[in-house]
């Protein structure tokens, strides 16, 4: 069982290898969801994320021949390096399976961690299923990322602190994928003090928890389809629902959408990335509360950060392009560029296709993406081009 006196045996474990997360408030989101906010940045962790909190308390808690044998979890990412780390230390083997749909930084962070990595199905619960045949046949100690209580304690860890260091808390928002986190963090809250509500957020493409909740049993989707990667898990684990049951007070879902545009606000206002819980954050119907945003996890990966954001500025109208029709003469150009620089756009891409049609002194095509403040200055640049005489055809803009 989850009690207090295991979390507070865990919170004096995790300290060995987890390093302090102190509250960060956000005027900017404060501003915004009229409460004040303030972010628990567990992305700051040496991992990456509070992955290694769970990881960490459970093998502490393995007797030494369960370690010995070697441990093996499966993973998309946070979890295989928090249980890397936490093997590294104990100076025992580590074998961890991930999908082959995982981006190479986190295997490659993973292996510099000590481990072995082995790739295996598409999504994490059929790396999942791959790692329990390779348990069986190793007699390796299986660390599941989610679905057991020593690591839910581990995880809720990050509760204790939050109440330690803003004892008046009223609100908590915790990301979910299959439910260890949202478990020991509700769980604990609760046990110091029963007013404070804890709110989970999934994304609408893996809302497996909400689901869940709503037929009162765990329920596994035929599919998950979302960019919060760590959090696209199909079926929440069947040991901790009960205290989901009975700790979380709420879920908000929220669309791939909203998550662009919280990670495009984070990057902006803080230098800092987040998901879930912050575009949460829209989404409260409260207001003069003091709101904890958990922030699990900053391992995406280069290649995705660079789509979300060009993703987030053309959500926005920061990046948009249009196709103008002109004639094959000279002098046309300089006129499409003098009207975009007098209403102070800046010009990041220009495309000149000249065989639009078989009549070049009939019409060639100017596909131009432009920089601009957001919605009304791209609508000013727009009327601008058409009070002088081009015919502006907003078409979706691509970098």
């Amino acid at each position: 069982m989850l009690t207090l006196d295991a979390f507070e045996e865990a919170a004096a474990k995790v300290k060995e290898v987890t390093q302090e997360t102190k509250l960060i408030e956000s005027p900017y989101f404060s501003e915004i969801s009229r409460n004040r906010v303030f972010f628990k940045p567990e992305n700051m962790q040496r991992t990456g994320a509070y992955k290694v909190r769970g990881a960490y308390y459970k093998i502490s808690t393995l007797a030494g021949e369960e370690r010995a044998h070697g441990l093996i979890p499966a993973s998309a990412g946070n979890h295989a390096q928090g249980v890397a780390y936490a093997a590294q230390h104990y100076g025992v083997k580590a074998t961890i399976v991930m999908p082959t749909t995982t981006p190479l930084i986190k295997v490659e962070r993973t292996k510099a961690l000590g481990a072995d990595v082995v790739l295996a199905g598409n999504v994490y619960d059929e790396a999942y299923e791959h790692a329990l045949k390779l348990a069986e046949e190793n007699s390796y100690t299986f660390i599941h990322p989610f679905n057991d209580l020593g690591v839910a304690t581990g995880q809720g860890t990050i509760a204790m602190e939050i109440v330690q260091e803003l004892p008046l808390v009223d609100y908590i928002l915790v990301p979910i994928g299959g439910g260890g986190l949202a478990t020991g963090v509700s769980t604990l809250a609760k046990l110091l003090n029963p007013h404070i509500r804890v709110i989970g957020v999934e994304p609408s493409g893996a809302a497996c928890m909400k689901a869940s909740l709503e037929a009162g049993h765990v329920v596994k989707l035929p599919r998950a389809n979302t960019i919060a990667d760590g959090t696209a898990v199909l079926e929440p684990g069947d040991k901790i629902f009960p205290y989901i049951q009975e700790n979380l007070d709420d879920i908000i879902t929220v669309d791939d959408d909203e998550l662009i545009a919280a990670f495009l606000d984070m990057v902006e206002n803080h230098k800092n990335s987040g998901l879930l819980t912050v575009a949460a954050l829209r989404h409260l119907d409260f207001q003069g509360k003091k709101v904890v945003s958990i922030l699990s996890g900053g391992n995406m990966d280069v290649i995705t950060m660079s789509s979300v954001v060009q993703h987030g500025l053309i959500q926005r109208d920061r990046i948009f392009t249009v196709s103008v029709l002109l004639p094959d003469r000279p002098g046309e150009l300089v006129r499409v560029a003098q009207v975009i620089a007098d209403n102070k756009g800046n010009v990041i891409r220009l495309d000149h296709n000249q065989f639009v049609t078989t009549n070049r002194q009939a019409a060639v095509e100017l596909r131009v993406t432009i920089e601009a403040f957001g919605t009304d200055h791209k609508q000013q640049i727009v009327k601008a081009l058409e009070g002088e005489g081009f015919r502006p055809k907003l078409i979706n803009a691509h970098l």
